[in-house]
């Protein structure tokens, strides 16, 4: 057999079909889901045990261990679970892929592939016009469901024949009869593969379809298997790579996961083999193991036989044809059982000791100092864009980070007024000040950023919503750092023309200041629940607006009586109102943040 470069590519191909399916489907599924998704797996992550089944789940829906895990990653940087509870998803989530094995091996060999999945595009189509969102989702699930099983059967088609390559065959026969070096070997090579391509359920479709045609013996299928599932853990762990000390231990705790399963498998690799050989034989579905020495056999004793069985010239119905259909369906499903025994095993053990992964992983990822993580991002990062519709809940706990550091910029701002001019603390404040707008600059731009790439994604029409009321907060509160900064510049002009401030002026800035505060106080409240406000609270922060207005207004006019009757210079008078202005305006800016929430979060309670 001549293996063009043509007939690489067609394999590479295949195998991006095949990845592209799960893809398409994983995406379509979120979009379906929209906010339900995040709520449910947020819900159902209380205990372990529930934890355990959401990971299972979900990972069974979207076909991908790899997706999942990621998806984890990103709800423990947003804080929306505990490094316990992802210990648990996790676990769940090494269960969930077996999944698509059993899919592939139920379906993959009994079934032509394309007497199903051209007709199931043709189902699909019409859903992507639909007028409904949801609809459309369906459509794009159903097409990427056939387009994995479309790229299974051209992995079949363009996979080389290995056997037909004397050189290949014999550099393979070399590293195949190491004994238990051959189970190492082969078992980096099920790691690499997974690495390279970033789906352990890809490497076992190849994987499956090698042992199917007796290239590699079952043993041999099943270390790549076992490597397949460390791979996996290299997505996260690039994922997690740009997020906080948390995402990297969830990483960590995956990877950890599946190389503590690795080790004891190991110490009991053949005679777990041959548990798994006897379930599959117990079942009723034949020894899995014969395959290969049975087409070994053919090779040796009838070789035209074997040319006719590989150039696809056999007749379907000759019972070469038949025996060797009957041993591939024996192996897709030892395959099938061994990956899942392996995490169940696995999951049985390690669930246990969810407490003392979580200890471990803390060790092996020490937090930074906290000087360090003052001025990073907390929740989100660019590593972080697997799922859109998932990431909204992390750009919604980074804002509320981001106001709770401008609300401190207003306590900043009020200490600052009564500092003494030209001491080492008002250049001190000042320089605080300065410098925490200085992040909030850079804050806004970040989560804009990330905004913006989340609506780059696949997003329901709610989750666009969403970004554009998320997009307008951040705005709002930039602007509330820039009134706190703006009263910073004030204090230093005051400061450089010598003007003093006498303390009816400080009280009434006290007093405006404390009106702010407050309603700042009250936006936190909305913003830190933004899924579930309250019309109170809405009603409280009109209020709020209203008496800092009031208050301006009142000071204003009683300003122009005070310089009038001598109580303080022009000056002062000059400042002391730029100081008062530049706080209602501020109040504005926190009251177009409440715009915002009712408009654009509508889910008011009574």
């Amino acid at each position: 057999m001549n293996y063009s470069f043509l007939d690489f590519l067609g394999l590479l191909g295949a195998v991006g079909l095949f990845l592209y399916g799960m893809k398409v489907m994983s995406e379509g599924l979120q979009k379906a889901a929209g906010d339900r998704l995040r709520n449910i797996l947020s819900a159902m992550t209380r205990n372990r045990f529930t934890g355990m089944l959401t990971g299972f789940f979900i990972t069974a829906l979207i076909q991908s261990s790899s997706a999942s895990t990621v998806m984890v990653v990103s709800f423990v940087n947003a804080g929306l679970m505990t490094l316990a509870q992802s210990m648990a998803v996790i676990m769940g989530a090494n269960v969930g892929t077996t999944f698509t094995a059993w899919v592939i091996a139920l379906f993959g060999f009994k079934v032509e592939i394309s007497a199903f999945a051209i007709p199931l595009i043709g189902l699909a189509v019409p859903l992507l016009f639909a007028k409904k969102s949801r609809n459309k989702s369906i459509g794009e699930f159903l097409i990427g469901f056939a387009f994995l099983f479309m790229g299974l059967d051209m992995i079949s088609r363009y996979v080389p024949d290995l056997q037909s390559n004397p050189e290949m065959f014999s550099f393979l026969q070399h590293y195949s009869s190491l004994g238990f070096g051959s189970v190492l070997i082969f078992l980096a090579v099920g790691l690499v593969v997974t690495m390279v391509i970033q789906s352990s359920a890809a490497t076992f479709a190849i994987t499956l379809i090698m042992c199917s045609k007796g290239w590699i013996t079952f043993d041999l299928a099943c270390a790549i298997i076992l490597g397949s599932n460390v791979g996996t853990t290299v997505t996260p762990l690039l994922a997690s790579m740009s997020g906080n000390v948390a995402a990297k231990r969830t990483a960590m705790g995956h990877l950890l996961f599946n190389v503590l399963g690795l080790v004891w498998t190991l110490i009991v690799f053949y005679p777990f083999v041959d548990l798994n050989v006897w379930i599959t034989e117990a079942i009723g579905q034949g020894d899995p193991t014969a395959l290969t020495s049975y087409v070994n056999h053919i090779e040796a004793t009838q070789p035209a036989l074997y040319d006719h069985l590989f150039d696809g010239s056999l007749p379907a119905g000759h019972d070469v044809s038949k025996t060797i259909l009957k041993m591939q369906i024996s192996v897709s499903f030892g395959l099938s059982i061994f990956h899942t025994v392996f995490n169940l095993i696995n999951l049985s053990i390690m669930i246990w000791l969810t407490g003392l992964y979580v200890k471990i992983v803390e060790w092996l990822v020490p937090a930074k100092n906290k000087e360090d993580e003052e001025f990073q991002l907390k929740y989100i990062s660019g590593g972080m864009l697997s799922a859109s519709e998932l990431n909204i809940a992390q750009a919604e706990k980074e804002i509320v980070v981001y106001a709770q550091r401008v609300d401190r910029m207003i306590k900043m701002a009020k200490e600052l007024v009564h500092a003494k001019e030209g001491s080492e603390e008002f250049n001190k404040l000042f320089s605080r000040l300065e410098k925490y707008e200085e992040i909030s600059d850079r804050m806004e731009i970040e989560i804009a950023h990330y905004l913006n790439r989340c609506a780059e994604g696949r997003l329901s029409n709610e989750g666009k919503l969403h970004i554009a009321g998320l997009l307008r907060i951040v705005s709002e509160i930039e602007s509330i750092a820039d009134g706190c900064y703006g009263v910073a510049k004030i204090l230093l002009r005051k400061q450089s023309s010598k003007t003093p401030f006498n303390d009816e002026i400080y009280a009434n800035i006290d007093l405006m200041f404390s009106y702010v505060s407050s309603a700042m106080a009250n936006m936190l409240k909305l913003i830190s629940n933004i899924e579930n406000i309250y019309e109170a609270d809405i009603i409280i922060s009109y209020n709020k607006e209203r008496e800092i207005n009031n208050l301006r207004n009142q000071l204003r006019n009683g300003n122009v009586e005070n310089i009038n009757e001598k109580h303080y210079e022009y000056q002062a008078g000059i400042y002391y109102m730029d100081i008062i202005s530049d706080l209602e305006k501020t109040g504005d800016y926190i009251i177009n943040v409440v715009d915002t929430v009712k408009d654009q979060f509508r889910k008011l309670k009574v």
